[in-house]
């Protein structure tokens, strides 16, 4: 007989909010990919078209921690007009000696929204100018929320931006970054107004056709993109590649899947073109800016090893606090 502790949603929110632990566990977690032999497979893919929706499996085993993660994560993304959130799913987290289930994260895709935007901070902490202060959002669901929160964690912001394509959800958005950051946080009706002077932008849409234009952008800005994890989705004006400095998660990822991959696809970019992931830059095995007026660009599609680092980090809060339901099977 076995014990495994479930934890749900309303668990996790208190044993892992977004803060400096969780930037720090997903850039130990880069780290790792580019300096371990981290084992993490290619993402497996479902779609089910005929309801807008897709299903992305992630996982990796990472050397010299307890235990692994394996999540599951639909995004069906015609919810919101039934009321329902877009986003769901869970992590079930698995002792590395043995194989057994040690926990089931309920998590309905809170723990992926905080290792997101934890990754957006990591991408800004070691991409961005050190004074970087105004910060752009493109997009207005949770994650543009979230992206701008974890900006604030590593970098001096004063004041944001938000663009949206509905001025009803980037008003909203806006309205709550500033109550809970405390800073002016302005929604615009023109994306490129809101690029215009950012230090840092950020993309966080479904978007499947390029929503940032090269000519908006000048020298000394940092961009992350971080909605292009799958094939069809496209944020970046494939026109950027010419002019920034390239960063990928996972290389590997970002050539079938990232805003690379559609570079390559217009034909600006050789398929076979070698760059740095975020995790070498890190280590400090690749360089990343190299000098204050680089244009910097992180294409984050998403890894394994991100969901095994914020699940561990959670099942340790978890057995700290002892929080959780245990279950015996």
């Amino acid at each position: 007989m076995t014990t495994m502790t479930i934890l749900t949603e309303a668990d996790l929110r208190r044993l892992v909010p977004l803060d400096v632990d969780a930037v720090a566990c997903v850039e130990d977690a880069f780290r790792a990919l580019a300096t371990k032999p981290v084992a993490m497979p290619p993402i497996l893919r479902l779609d089910v078209p005929e309801h807008n929706g897709e299903v992305d499996v992630k996982t990796a085993y990472v050397p010299g921690l307890a235990g692994f993660a394996i999540k599951i994560s639909p995004g069906f993304f015609d919810n919101p007009k039934k009321g329902l959130p877009s986003v769901n799913g869970l992590m079930v987290y698995f002792s590395a000696e043995t194989g057994v289930v040690e926990a089931v994260l309920l998590d309905n895709g809170y723990l992926t929204d905080v290792r997101t935007a934890a990754a957006g901070a990591v991408a800004a902490r070691h991409l961005s100018r050190k004074d970087a202060a105004v910060a752009a959002i493109l997009g207005g669901g949770v994650q543009a929320r979230l992206q701008l929160e974890a900006l604030a964690l590593v970098r001096p912001i004063r004041a944001a931006r938000i663009w949206a394509r509905r001025a009803d959800r980037a008003a909203a958005t806006a309205e709550a970054a500033a109550e809970s950051l405390g800073m002016p946080v302005t929604a615009v009706a023109d994306a490129a107004e809101a690029v215009r002077g950012a230090d840092i932008v950020v993309t966080t849409t479904p978007a499947t056709s390029p929503i940032l234009k090269a000519e908006w952008l000048t020298p000394g800005q940092h961009v992350t993109a971080m909605g292009s994890d799958a094939e069809h989705k496209n944020e970046i004006d494939p026109a950027i590649f010419a002019k920034a400095v390239y960063v990928a998660d996972s290389l590997s990822q970002t050539r079938r899947l990232g805003e690379l991959h559609h570079a390559v696809a217009a034909g600006l970019i050789p398929e076979a073109q070698v760059f740095p992931e975020i995790g070498q830059v890190i280590a400090g095995i690749a360089g990343g800016r190299a000098a204050p007026d680089d244009l910097t660009l992180c294409d984050l599609t998403g890894t394994g090893v991100q969901d095994t680092a914020i699940a561990t980090l959670a099942v340790a809060r978890a057995r700290a606090a002892k929080a959780g339901t245990p279950f015996e099977s």
